[in-house]
């Protein structure tokens, strides 16, 4: 029997295509870090402008996240996905050949658009092709896989920029997105019987959805405190992650220590390289343990701690600030179990909507986050530069990696918040249908 004959090999296959355009994604969206001295020469941007500029991407990111899980949920991850990917290679090339400020603004924000589609397109993959005991544990698969990614955005993305260009480097990763895109379009299905495939053994043929059910399903969304809860865990553990990996833990290591830019991506690798290893780790645990939100809240409030060393010491040993970076990474994988807890709280039918919800939180959380770290970073700024990079003083990046720490600290509360709320329901005798993860 062929791969593409055999279910249970074939959602590999298909998997491996949706993810390969997933680590696209994850190299894209945490590039910044590494371009920010070419970017800022390229442009002549302030902080807040480059703040602005990464962040474009998760704006249009966290805007298409609900439409996203609408269309998933009715249409499927082969054309939502295939397009996705054929987008976000399009945006690469228009940023590789940007001429100025603005175009680079746009093409970046075309990134986000064709990316925002890819991870929601996954999750409602693994909705339809794997067990829901196997939920958990591939949502942390697929957050390793922008682990990797973001390992390539950092001192592997620099050697390559340094000897072939940032521009050129930006024009060969659209071409493997082109690439990528059309093995999703060839392998993709909405389900085992959509490919023509007996069903798999566990996992339920999911009915479709229509825009009326939908719309009831967002209405229940909007209503439910617990979506609020998991949204703002997800909005500073997304947000934050990708701040300190995607744009201001490189320039705060290169002003502070005075590292090169290679230097300083080697320490935001050590996170990228937690990210590979926690999420799957942390969702393998909470699918064995059968428990979601425990857990959670066990992983955000160690989180918290990690992103406390930077505004509580200000310059610390690197071997702190190298382990703080990999604790960020693996604790991350906490962060991710919001997105699995409101999946299991909802029907099959609303997977791709009730994940994309608690997502678009994620991708707000790393919009506002960079920029409001370089409005903070502006008003300490000393006027020099370093290796190509603007100075700001020292206490202007402890205040600035303040805001990350004070939001994960939020993020902890709302968890503990979650928990009770639980424990609650499971002591009251009309506990609520759906939370049978804990």
């Amino acid at each position: 029997m062929s791969a593409l004959s055999d279910p249970t090999r074939r959602r590999w296959l298909a998997w491996a295509a949706l993810a390969t355009v997933f680590l696209l994604v994850n190299l894209h969206r945490l590039s910044t870090a590494v371009l920010s001295d070419r970017l800022t020469d390229a442009f002549g941007t302030t902080a807040a402008q480059l703040g602005t500029l990464h962040a474009s991407f998760f704006l249009i990111y966290a805007v298409v996240q609900i439409p996203t899980g609408v269309i998933a949920d009715r249409f499927g991850p082969r054309y939502v996905g295939s397009i996705g990917g054929l987008v976000l290679s399009l945006g690469a090339v228009g940023f590789a050949i940007s001429g100025s400020y603005l175009a680079a603004f746009a093409s970046r924000a075309l990134i986000g658009l064709g990316s925002g589609v890819i991870f929601v397109s996954i999750l409602r993959f693994c909705a339809n092709w794997y067990r829901a005991d196997e939920f958990a544990t591939m949502t942390g698969l697929t957050g390793s896989v922008a682990g990797l990614g973001a390992i390539l955005a950092t001192t592997p993305l620099a050697v390559a920029v340094d000897a072939l260009g940032w521009r050129a480097t930006l024009a060969g990763l659209a071409a493997v997105g082109f690439v990528a895109a059309g093995a999703v379009f060839v392998v993709a299905r909405q389900s085992p019987a959509a490919a023509g495939l007996e069903p798999i053994a566990g996992v339920p043929e999911q009915p479709s959805v229509t825009l009326a059910e939908t719309a009831g399903h967002l209405r229940t969304l909007a209503r439910d405190p617990d979506q609020w809860l998991l949204s703002a865990v997800f909005f500073a553990g997304n947000g934050a992650i990708l701040t300190l990996i995607g744009l201001w833990g490189v320039p705060y290591l290169a002003i502070v220590y005075g590292l090169d830019v290679t230097t300083a991506s080697s320490f935001t690798l050590l996170g990228s390289i937690g990210l590979l290893v926690g999420p799957p780790a942390i969702g393998w645990v909470s699918d064995r343990l059968e428990r979601r939100v425990l857990p959670m809240t066990a992983g955000v409030g160690l989180l918290t701690i990690a992103f406390s060393v930077i505004p509580v010491f200000g310059r610390p040993p690197l071997v702190i600030i190298a382990v703080s970076y990999l604790a960020c990474g693996v604790l991350f994988g906490a962060a991710m179990l919001s997105l699995s807890t409101v999946k299991d709280r909802y029907p099959p039918a609303a997977s791709g909507v009730a994940t994309a919800t608690v997502n678009t939180a994620g991708f707000v959380g790393a919009t506002v986050l960079p920029t409001l770290m370089g409005l903070v970073l502006d008003a300490y700024r000393t006027g020099e530069t370093v290796g190509g990079t603007v100075a700001y003083t020292r206490y202007g990046y402890r205040v600035a990696f303040g805001i990350l720490a004070g939001t994960v600290a939020v993020a902890f509360c709302c968890s503990c918040w979650l928990l009770v709320r639980d424990r609650d329901a499971t002591s009251s005798p009309s506990s609520r249908e759906g939370s049978s993860a804990r």
